[in-house]
Parts: structure tokens; sequence; C-alpha cells
């Protein structure tokens, strides 16, 4: 990382320094020069007075000064000449150096260190010192999301989700596992999950854009604390773990809007059969053919209103009583009554639920 963030900068001090400019490790060297040809040569000469002396000091023909706020000071800046100018260029030039290293470095941790907090690898009392030492906004309302691709994530797709973030101090992109890449995001007050679904949607139109593969995204809820990531999380994973049995037509899955299927799915599998076994007859829940089963999707969906179904499905109304009367002779359930509507939508989520056995976090 100091290599490439260090040429960088040499690149842009080269413009207004009329003289070579770079920068040596602790074994000599050159990591980073104007003179772009002198990469990876060491640079002939003792340099232990570099690193040892508190000010600029002349070692051959160029003048060297140690960047100040490195961890070791294990880098010195170097300018050509041994001249006035050469050491006041030098000194100037290590505190800048030294400054971006600092920062760099610092971000580094902070992006690191909220991969611990999420990854829930940090104790609860070390979270709160870190925050500190690490300047956080502790009470800054902050939010998860967490994209996955249906097969492992190239680096560029990792790129391509930070560069649509640019505050790296507010938002952090962390890659999790091969398919999984984490936002953690600093949102307005204001925002609610729609507005966290919208950014989501953004999100995945640039990747698929991009990438020509559609990612799914869950999201997790608004927490007002660094300790709290964790829990915004795991509700993130649970959002696609749900989503995959209950929706897997949908892209975008908020933890606040999972209704009764995230009360199904953390239910235990032994207490969900019971439940399937007291509402309907042995075997009479499979009975239904996919016919029927559509015709009850589209009854829920248009609010148990017969003539409103019969028009959406183009089938004569007395056809849908017909079938509705059907269901209620093999199931003994009304779906025209609104509790029996209730526990038949509820019965079919928990089937669905158990035919997935989906993956418990």
């Amino acid at each position: 990382m100091s290599n490439r963030l260090f040429q960088g900068i040499i690149h842009q001090i080269s413009g207004s320094v009329d003289r070579m400019v770079g920068v040596v490790d602790e074994n000599g060297e050159i990591i980073a020069c104007s003179e772009t040809g002198r990469l990876g040569e060491t640079y002939p000469g003792e340099l232990t007075l570099a690193f040892g002396a508190q000010e600029a000091a002349s070692i051959g023909n160029c003048t060297f000064c140690k960047l100040e706020g490195v961890p070791g000071n294990q880098f010195a800046v170097f300018i050509d000449g041994t001249d006035e100018a050469a050491a006041r260029y030098a000194s100037l030039c290590a505190v800048t150096l030294g400054s971006v290293e600092q920062f760099a470095g610092e971000r580094f941790d902070r992006a690191n260190f909220i991969k611990n907090v999420i990854l829930d690898n940090i104790l609860p009392g070390d979270v709160y010192l870190r925050t500190r030492e690490l300047h956080f906004n502790n009470e800054a309302p902050r939010a998860v999301l967490l994209i996955r691709m249906s097969e492992s994530c190239e680096v560029s797709v990792f790129e391509t989700v930070r560069s649509l973030f640019p505050d790296h101090s507010k938002d952090f992109v962390i890659s999790v596992s091969e398919t999984d890449i984490a936002l953690v995001k600093e949102v307005r007050a204001s925002m609610d999950a729609r507005d966290l679904e919208k950014l989501a949607r953004s999100i995945a139109d640039a990747v698929s854009t991009e990438f020509y593969s559609q990612p799914t995204i869950g999201i997790g809820s608004t927490v007002l604390s660094i300790p709290e990531l964790a829990a915004s999380y795991k509700e993130a994973q649970v959002s696609l773990e749900v989503g995959k049995v209950f929706d897997t037509e949908k892209k975008i899955i908020s933890y606040d809007y999972l209704g009764i299927a995230r009360l199904i799915y953390q239910l235990p599998k032994r207490l969900c059969g019971m439940f399937l076994q007291e509402v309907f007859k042995r075997g009479t829940i499979d009975s239904l053919d996919q016919e029927t089963l559509f015709t009850i999707q589209k009854f829920f969906e248009n609010n148990l209103n017969v003539s409103e179904t019969s028009r959406k499905l183009f089938v004569h109304r007395n056809t849908l009583v017909y079938r509705l009367e059907k269901i209620k002779k093999l199931t003994g359930l009304d779906l025209r009554e609104f509790d029996d509507a209730i526990v038949f939508k509820v019965a079919l989520m928990v089937k669905k639920y158990l035919d997935a056995r989906p993956t418990r976090y």
C-alpha cells in the first residue's frame, strides 16, 4: 500500500520541486521516486544517519529526512542536493508523506475494525475503546447491506461497489467471503427501510450493468451505535436466507419488511410440522394441484375478493366459487372466511419453509 501511495504523492510533488525526490525503506531500497527508472534500486551508502537523526541529514549527494508519524520510522524521503534548500524540501516532504501514510493506515485500521465488529470478532468492551481511538462518531445511524453474488466475486466487483461510496471515512465496503460483500453505510436519521431499498437497487443496477450478473441484497435494520452493527449484519444475512425460501424472485430484501416470514423462519422445524398436522388432515395439503395453488395465490393477492380474482384469472365467477368449495371440502378451510384464509396462508408458508430447510444463523 505504501509504495503506491508514496509514488502518487511524489508524482504530484515533483511538479513543484525542481529536483529528484524519492522515498527509501529501512533497507535502502527506493520504493518511490520522481525518476521512475530508479525504482527498486538500493541507495548506495550507509543510511543509519537518515533514520537516526531528528533533522535532515546529508548522505552522499542527497539530503535525507525520516518520515514522522509512521510506526517504526521505517521510511525516509530523499532530495537531490545537500544545500539548505534541499534540507527544507526534505523536511517538508517528510511531514507531508508521513501525514498521508498515517491517515491511510488509520483508514485501513478503521475498515478492519468495522469488519471485526460486524463479524462479532471483538469484545464489547474493546469496541468502545477502539471507537474512541479511531475517532468514530458512535451515535451516527448506520445500516448494513449484504451484497451476495451468485458465484465468486471478482476483485473488480468489490472495487465497483467501493467506488459508489467515495467517503471512506463514513462508509465501509468489506469483502466478507467469496460471494458476499458487506456495506456499512452511515445514513441520515430521516432515512427509512424504503430509502435503503432504493440505495440497494442503485447498487444492484450498477453491478449488473458492469458485470451482467444480478446480485441479491439483504438489508439490516438501522442502528444507532457501533456495537449494534453486528446485529444489523446478522439481520441482513437472515433477510437473504428468508428471501431464498419465501420469495425467490425478489432481489432486494429488507429485514424490516419480512413480516410473518421472519417469525416462521425462527420457529423450530418440529413445531412447524406439528402445526401442519393439526391444521390439515394427513396429506390433504399435498393433494392440491398446481392450478389450485395458483388460484389460491391469486385469491390472496386480490384480498379475498371473488369478483376481482375471477377477472384476473379470466374465469367465470361461478368457476372460482366451485374451486373454493373444492378446497374447503379437501382441507376443511373456507378461504372466503378471513380466519380460515389466515391459517391457510401461514400453513403454505410453513410447508415452503420445511421443504426448503434453510441454513440457520
